[in-house]
């Protein structure tokens, strides 16, 4: 029922355990580290990539490193067994390096893909060309709420090329019991079951799953759409000194779930928030994603994380904004965000 729901189905059948660690991309949504926390195990947050915002798999290395000479805020003697990527605002990281980095620090693969349906990359040719999902990773997990590139108002999936993981996660969405209520009451079958775990009521309703399989029909028309309003972006923003563009290049198939800008404030008078403050007043829904973990109470009084500890995250998070961007927009609507930006920018600037 949810993106949420369907990670900790995923690290609960992957047997993530208290006194375990799990190598979480600090800049990323609240959900990715809590589902760890709910199994009572502990993210260690990793800084990001300064190009495409995504997890930097060299730091993950470093936040290792780190953590078994006993320069970390957690405990040293901490088993990590698993990553969750994030790919951000539907650029994917390349999941062979993910998949090489795992291999060699023995740890499980979970996608947090909720900015990522339907997300695809390459290496060199379209022949190489894979989903996210595709065997990417152990389990990988989107989200459908109301926002994302397809929705069914409030929903998620898991998908798992290993059938005992499956297996798993499904019985455990529904209260762990043996049977599913729809198995139950159809085709002749027994009304019994067994409680085979204390599971969860995670399970999608079929009001919402009905939705999602006429979504899923449009989802690559939206994408393409998507796509068109980015491209129109560029081509609008491309000459703004005073603001950097996404990431994108000929190897991925990006979902554009987001369109997230970011201001050079040293061209600049005012800083983000005032900038963000003057789309809002002049009608722009646009949003910040994210404030990255490590500089929320929760993280910082428990777990002792410092700015210092992400510098990368800790800089780009107050040049971000995500401008509007959904498929019933128009070439007009493009015009008028774009105009605001550009006059903005062009008050504001300190050339």
């Amino acid at each position: 029922n949810s993106c949420t729901a369907a990670l900790h189905l995923a690290v609960e059948a992957l047997q993530l355990k208290s006194g375990q660690g799990v190598l979480v991309p600090t800049l990323t949504f609240a959900a990715t580290a809590e589902i760890v926390r709910y199994q009572g195990a502990v993210p260690i947050l990793v800084d990001c990539d300064p190009t495409n915002l995504n997890m930097d798999l060299a730091d993950a290395a470093r936040k290792l490193a780190m953590l078994r000479s006993n320069q970390l805020p957690v405990d040293p003697d901490l088993q990590v067994v698993g990553i969750i990527p994030v790919h951000v605002g539907g650029y994917m990281m390349d999941m062979f390096e993910v998949q090489a980095f795992a291999r060699q620090e023995n740890l499980w693969v979970v996608e947090d893909a909720a900015h990522a349906f339907p997300a695809a990359w390459s290496r060199g040719s379209d022949i190489e060309q894979q989903y996210c999902g595709e065997s990417t990773a152990d389990v990988t997990c989107f989200s459908f709420y109301t926002n994302k590139t397809m929705t069914t108002g409030e929903g998620g999936m898991a998908v798992t090329p290993d059938f005992d993981l499956a297996e798993r996660m499904r019985q455990m969405s529904l209260h762990g019991l043996s049977k599913d209520a729809w198995t139950r009451y159809s085709g002749g079958n027994t009304w019994d079951y067994r409680i085979v775990a204390p599971g969860f009521k995670y399970n999608l309703t079929d009001i919402a799953a009905s939705l999602g399989i006429h979504q899923l029909k449009r989802a690559e028309a939206m994408r393409l759409k998507r796509q068109e309003l980015a491209q129109a972006y560029f081509e609008r923003l491309h000459d703004v000194a005073e603001v950097g563009l996404p990431h994108r290049d000929a190897s991925r198939h990006h979902a554009w779930h987001l369109f997230p800008i970011r201001l050079k404030l040293d061209l600049l008078e005012i800083d983000r928030n005032e900038f963000f403050q003057a789309l809002r007043e002049v009608g722009i829904g646009c949003s910040v994603h994210w404030r990255p973990l490590h500089l929320h109470p929760y993280y910082e009084e428990n777990f002792g994380w410092l700015p210092t500890h992400f510098p990368v995250a800790s800089g780009e998070w107050m040049r971000l904004i995500s401008l509007p961007l959904f498929p019933d927009m128009e070439i007009d609507d493009i015009d008028y965000v774009t105009d605001a930006v550009r006059g903005l920018c062009k008050r504001y600037s300190k050339c």
